[in-house]
């Protein structure tokens, strides 16, 4: 394709994972390795008439006064504590998710919310301003402070929001908008990226928070250039099962708060509600006594959660054994299996393994690895596990239990939910000698230990 000269310059294209610049079109990138990524870009040469010069404010660092965070909250403590304890003036967020997820719905609900403390501005492009109050009927949201703007013009969007300057202002969808300035289609890389500029500039220069919605891809990416997840201050990630009614919100990132803190919701007719208490929902619907399944409380982001580790084990059909692996990692449960085999002389090996962790969430946390050996162990012998037991600890390759970060904070979680005892590193003896803990503590130094306890 040749490029395309005049007003506005040449055209480039600019791989959307990466931000790397090439004269032509290429399938694969070279700098990240990303396949069909690239994006048509044009140059705009801006004459001197479209810049406008400022004066430039300089202060000394010593005499920067800084005021008290003020943080604007909500009803949803569960979500405010996702943000780092509330939405600060002047903040971007960028909200993703699946295509249904419920993105515009909850934005929806928060936006009513935030209209408490002043006015609150909902630009949609994809939406009527008549769709949208059919959504809000049927939600409940009718606050009289809360505006619906139906326009897709950033310069026309920024018009209006000056005028007003509104507490909060949600975009709905960041791929929708576009700039008089840019020769580009909405959604392209350089609009993507001169709106959120654009945005970014408004909301810092006059302390107006934004929700930005970004559409996701297929794998679950980000649609449009990967920098825009680099521009704004936090980022958060709506996940979910198709078929569930919950909804997990992940923070990605945060400039003014902890990362990787989770908060679950209920979807609902009526709108989205958060659940208080997200470690019950994670371990509900169990027996007494259960194969193959055991607890492991894990560290997200500032609190923890407990979760339950299932496992199954099969006869392979074709020779090959399966690994079948939802919610945690697979080359995991390939190390883990490698280790009980050689420790304790239990063949897991030559069969299926099917391990899930239920609720759609990812764990990552190798303090969970004792869990999945002990639920493995249940699974080969067949012998049920209490509900009130749970496990906690890393595994080296010689079936050596190591020491997890936080002890105190996962056993404490325990006893608030009933549990009555718990397997953990007996490395942590000296320190948990001296607290007051309800909990048996069964300490394991290797997991040859485990033989005598689970057959």
């Amino acid at each position: 394709m040749a490029a395309t000269k005049g007003s506005y310059g040449k055209t480039k294209y600019i791989c959307s994972e990466c931000g790397y610049n090439s004269q032509k079109w290429l399938g694969k990138c070279p700098n990240c390795d990303s396949w069909g990524t690239f994006e048509e870009e044009v140059d705009i040469k801006r004459t001197l008439k479209n810049i406008q010069s400022e004066e430039v404010s300089i202060s000394k660092i010593s005499e920067i006064e800084i005021a008290k965070e003020f943080r604007m909250v909500t009803q949803y403590e569960e979500f405010d504590r996702v943000l780092g304890g509330g939405l600060i003036k002047g903040e971007v967020v960028l909200i993703t998710g699946s295509p249904g997820i419920g993105k515009s719905t909850f934005l929806l609900q928060l936006s009513e919310e935030y209209s408490k403390i002043g006015n609150v501005f909902y630009v949609s492009g994809e939406e009527s301003p008549r769709q949208i109050k059919q959504r809000a009927e049927r939600i409940n949201v009718n606050s009289g402070n809360l505006y619906i703007l139906n326009d897709t013009n950033i310069e026309k969007i920024e018009k209006v929001v000056l005028e007003d300057k509104p507490k909060v202002v949600v975009i709905d969808s960041i791929q929708t908008l576009y700039s008089e300035n840019v020769n580009s289609v909405p959604g392209s890389v350089t609009q993507i990226r001169e709106t959120t500029l654009k945005i970014i500039e408004i909301a810092k220069k006059y302390e107006i928070a934004f929700y930005i919605v970004g559409h996701v891809t297929k794998d679950g990416k980000l649609a449009g250039p990967k920098l825009l997840e680099h521009m704004v201050d936090a980022v958060l990630q709506i996940e979910g099962e198709e078929n569930s009614y919950y909804r997990i919100v992940r923070s990605i990132k945060n400039r003014y708060g902890s990362t990787n803190e989770i908060s679950i919701f209920d979807m609902k007719e009526n709108g989205i509600s958060e659940v208080k208490n997200p470690s019950e929902f994670f371990i509900s619907d169990r027996e007494e006594k259960n194969i193959g399944s055991i607890i492991v409380p894990i560290f997200e982001g500032s609190r923890v959660f407990l979760f339950e580790i299932q496992s199954l084990l099969g006869t392979p059909n074709f020779g090959m054994p399966r690994r079948t692996v939802e919610g945690y990692d697979r080359n995991r449960v390939e190390i883990l299996s490698a280790v009980l085999s050689r420790s304790l002389n239990v063949d897991v090996n030559s069969k299926d393994i099917y391990i899930n962790i239920p609720g759609g969430i990812e764990l990552s946390d190798r303090s969970s690895d004792l869990a999945v050996v002990f639920s493995l162990l249940s699974s080969v012998n067949k012998i049920p596990i209490s509900q009130k037991i749970a496990a906690i600890g890393e595994l080296g390759l010689r079936g050596e239990v190591r020491k997890v970060s936080f002890i105190k904070n996962r056993i404490t979680e325990l006893e608030k939910l009933g549990f009555t005892g718990v397997y953990l590193p007996k490395s942590h003896e000296a320190d948990l000698k001296k607290e007051k803990i309800k909990l048996k503590l069964n300490y394991i130094s290797n997991i040859s230990e485990l033989i005598e306890r689970v057959k």
